[in-house]
């Protein structure tokens, strides 16, 4: 079962969110910046990196999409 994990900044905003199991991320994650945009989201799949991870510029854009799944 995943528990839910939430990560801050020191000011108290939040950094990072996604749900974590057997002490290892699984699922969607996203990270955003101080100012609250977001800077990048993902899945993770037994703690790994999978599928497509999207990062986003300053404005919260999509700037890039990268794919993890191994070939």
């Amino acid at each position: 079962m995943a528990d839910e994990r939430v990560e801050y900044y020191k000011d108290g905003s939040v950094k990072g969110r996604g749900a974590v199991a057997d002490g290892k991320p699984e699922g969607y994650w996203e990270w955003f910046r101080k100012n609250g945009t977001k800077m990048r989201s993902g899945h993770f799949r037994n703690g790994e990196q999978a599928g497509e991870w999207i990062t986003c510029d300053q404005q919260g854009q999509v700037y890039k999409v990268t794919s993890m799944d191994k070939a």
